[in-house]
């Protein structure tokens, strides 16, 4: 089946990648070019001589894109989320869409624990308080996270290492996968029960899980009525997941205790969300899950290396649509 991809022989990469993964793409015989400043329209029409294309999060990968893309083969996202890439166009044109699933794992993982302890300490409100030459150790008066009920929502490779850095500071972890099985989950420590019993006894919820139809709003008014007073919450996921309205609602009525935000629906914030990233009781911050040197070297080589070996006939690892496209 990976025959079909041995023709692929000249990719375009359109977003700030590493280095290192135009040289994997040179190493393994593909001629590459590399354009980060091109319009839609200058996509459109550049994108018919190549038989691949790489990209990270800036370039939305359209049905108009894709369907001028009559050589395209392979469209390559460097890191995990494809909601920039019209998956649905790309399978009815055949065109395997694939990504990098793991290699921003640990980022994500360490930036979600980061603002589950800023939440705690409120330290990115005592510097600031600093930095304007105050010294209010009182008002900035934390909690431990020691003890404390963390509900992750989505169990797979980021929730799993989100789970096991929260229970290296003792708190209690829980959560739900409709995908991963709940053996699966307490192997690594985390007992899964169904999400109407995991809300009233979360202290915190961080939610791993994709923006599909079935996750947009999942954490909206009805969890924040049924959960403690002063929840916190926690996403480095995908904006949109914890609906905004209720959001707002519940940190001006004290359900809400506190919010991190990596991710926003328009990004950067605009509206309501702009709102929430300026509240008081929330800690926001621009995209960062995956921004680390150590992720952006191996999303950029990890997509490299698999658009290599499925052009050499030796992998098809990455494509998320396989079943679509009849592999």
């Amino acid at each position: 089946m990976a025959e079909r991809f041995t023709c692929v022989k000249k990719v375009l990469v359109t977003d700030s990648v590493s280095p290192c993964c135009r040289d994997a793409l040179s190493a393994g015989g593909l001629e590459v070019v590399q354009n980060d400043k091109m319009t839609k329209e200058e996509l459109i029409a550049a994108v018919k001589e190549y038989d691949a294309l790489i990209v990270r999060s800036a370039t939305k990968v359209t049905a108009e894109i894709l369907q001028s893309g009559d050589r395209l083969k392979i469209v390559g996202r460097a890191g995990t989320g494809v909601d920039n890439i019209d998956v649905k166009a790309a399978s009815e044109k055949n065109i395997a869409v694939m990504n990098t699933p793991t290699a921003n794992t640990v980022s994500a993982a360490e930036q979600t624990c980061g603002l589950f302890m800023s939440l705690a300490r409120h330290t990115p409100a005592a510097d600031a308080s600093m930095k304007a030459g105050n010294w209010d150790r009182k008002k900035y008066m934390g909690t431990e996270l020691y003890g404390k009920t963390a509900v992750i929502i989505g169990l797979g490779h980021i929730g799993r290492e989100v789970a096991l850095r929260l229970q290296a500071f003792g708190m209690k972890t829980i959560g739900f996968d409709a995908l991963v099985g709940a053996e699966d989950t307490k192997k690594f420590g985390v007992d899964q029960l169904p999400l109407e019993q995991l809300w009233p006894i979360a202290d915190y919820i961080t939610v791993h899980v994709p923006l599909l139809p079935q996750t947009k709003g999942m954490i909206g008014k009805d969890v924040f009525e049924v959960c403690k007073p002063g929840l916190r919450v926690i996403n480095c996921a995908r904006g949109g997941i914890i609906d905004n309205e209720s959001l707002l609602e519940a940190l001006e009525n004290g359900k809400c205790g506190g919010a991190a935000l990596d991710v926003f629906m328009n990004e950067p914030p605009t509206g309501i969300e702009q709102t929430i990233a300026k509240h008081p009781k929330v800690v926001a911050c621009p995209h960062l899950g995956a921004s680390t040197k150590e992720a952006q070297l191996r999303v950029a080589q990890e997509i490299a290396d698999q658009i290599v070996d499925t052009s050499q006939g030796k992998s098809l690892k990455g494509i998320i649509n396989a079943r679509h496209i009849g592999l």
